[in-house]
């Protein structure tokens, strides 16, 4: 099994993650539009059971709705954020001369344009905290609550010119059916149904020891939000960490117990360990082998058969039964469909606005 541990790998969500966001885009998009979209990145309309998204193709919806309907967080709120936004808000927080004073503005920036919630600072024992109070009877948009904790966690990070580590992220809703895919995109232990949805710095220095310029500003809003949606900091979920053991190990008998060894736990602690977190080793490990399989279908670089050899199938047969239900497309059509949907896609974030 050759588990490829290059530095552009990243995890794949499962298509319910993305059905939260495309349950309000139909609210704001007329049906043939998001069509268009949903075509583009290599989606088809409706869910499928098994069915994963890739980074690549969460950016490239991002981009695309966020320059057609003119709305930076692309209806998640009942106003429309209108393009420009982000480029102010980078504008506002790269001239603080600290985190919490970053922070600071960042609250303050969204409280002028919000009506659903209000983002209230707080800041205890070293570290800073930002809540989601409701204005009103607002129900909690889960999409929308993760994607502004992830913008201010992102923005942070960029400016500090590293991944900010985390206390912890509250959210305001019960546990969702997809709540694995939560650890790789937030640094930290996922709390669900707290009081209000909130994002936890940890203690740390809070001056900026970096200086961002202009145009790198414009080139991370030209990026958006490729640079700040998946995590990298990856000893914070016990799945993530053995992810990484199995992902650097090119042994092809590399077992529970062996992990279980590598991460200092009994083998029967490291189940008990996974079964609290809803999975298993064989899940985890077959996890790995269907993103390193999406990767290498989606580059094209290799044929069906290498990419099957390479993560350990004995045969292409059993790698397309495999394929077909982790994604509920055959390796094939999967490579087709991203092969149709790779056209070079262009944002105008950077520059729109002021």
């Amino acid at each position: 099994m050759i588990f490829d541990p290059s530095p552009d790998f990243l995890p794949t969500v499962s298509r319910a993650f993305l059905e939260d966001w495309l349950q309000v885009l139909r609210q704001h998009c007329p049906p043939q539009q998001l069509a268009g979209f949903l075509d583009q990145i290599g989606l088809v309309g409706s869910a499928q059971p098994g069915g994963r998204v890739t980074h690549d193709q969460i950016v490239r919806l991002y981009q695309l709705v966020a320059q057609e309907t003119g709305d930076e967080m692309m209806g998640l709120w009942s106003r429309p954020i209108r393009t420009g936004t982000l480029k102010h808000l980078c504008a506002s927080m790269r001239g603080a001369s600290s985190l919490s004073a970053a922070l600071f503005r960042f609250t303050s920036f969204w409280n002028l344009l919000l009506d659903d919630f209000q983002l209230v600072l707080e800041t205890e024992a070293g570290q800073i905290c930002i809540l989601l109070a409701p204005r009103g009877q607002h129900r909690p948009q889960r999409f929308g609550h993760m994607f502004l904790l992830k913008l201010a966690h992102g923005v942070s990070s960029w400016l500090t010119g590293r991944e900010l580590p985390l206390t912890e992220v509250g959210f305001a809703f019960e546990r969702p059916e997809f709540a694995e895919d939560y650890p790789v995109l937030f640094p930290a232990p996922i709390l669900f149904g707290q009081a209000q949805s909130r994002i936890v710095f940890g203690s740390q220095p809070d001056d900026l020891p970096v200086a961002r310029s202009e145009l790198e500003m414009q080139e991370f809003l030209l990026r958006a939000p490729r640079d700040w949606i998946f995590t990298s900091y990856r000893t914070h979920a016990l799945p993530l960490r053995l992810r990484d053991l199995l992902l650097l190990s090119d042994r092809l008998d590399y077992h529970l117990k062996d992990a279980a060894k590598d991460l200092n736990l009994t083998p029967r602690t490291l189940i008990r360990r996974l079964d609290g977190e809803g999975t298993s080793f064989q899940a985890i490990k077959d996890g790995l082998r269907r993103d390193i399989a999406i990767r290498d279908l989606s580059r094209g670089l290799k044929s069906i058969e290498e990419i099957s050899q390479d993560i350990g199938f004995a045969s292409a047969a059993n790698f397309h039964r495999a394929f077909r239900r982790w994604t509920n497309a055959t390796p094939g059509a999967y490579r087709q469909r991203e092969t149709n949907s790779s056209g070079p896609l262009h944002s105008d974030l950077g520059s729109a606005g002021g």
